[in-house]
């Protein structure tokens, strides 16, 4: 939970030069499985879509300012981006520019934030310089 709530203190801080999406995959520590001590919620392992559209919905309410969407139960998204069991990736104009361990012992929300942070000063000096020059 500590990692959820850095991840929604960085939405809070950089919503104005960011859109963040969360890709709800499939429950790392569902109640009929491997339970998790700290979990806000008791979801039990998604067996259908609406399973997991029902568990998204609650991660939503936990993430506000993010957009949530849902991996399919084939875990494609998972797959393809080497998630499971949570993971945090920059993507601007369709290509992936960060790609952040994965969690929980390799997930860095300060990388993401220093990122954010340099990124985000780079496009401000950029501008500037753009706009002086012209």
């Amino acid at each position: 939970m500590m990692r959820l709530a850095a991840f929604q203190r960085v939405v809070s801080q950089y919503a104005d030069i960011a859109d963040f999406l969360v890709v709800y995959i499939e429950e790392a520590h569902p109640s009929d499985g491997w339970v998790s001590s700290d979990a806000p919620h008791q979801i039990p392992k998604h067996r259908c879509l609406e399973d997991r559209l029902r568990a998204a919905a609650l991660m939503l309410t936990e993430v506000p300012g993010s957009k949530v969407v849902v991996d399919n139960m084939d875990n494609s998204s998972n797959a393809a981006y080497g998630a499971y069991f949570e993971r945090l990736y920059i993507v601007r104009d369709e290509t992936v520019v960060y790609q952040g361990g994965r969690g929980p012992e390799e997930y860095r929300i300060s990388e993401l934030k220093t990122w954010l942070i340099h990124s985000n000063l780079f496009c401000f000096h950029g501008c500037m310089k753009f706009r002086l020059e012209s």
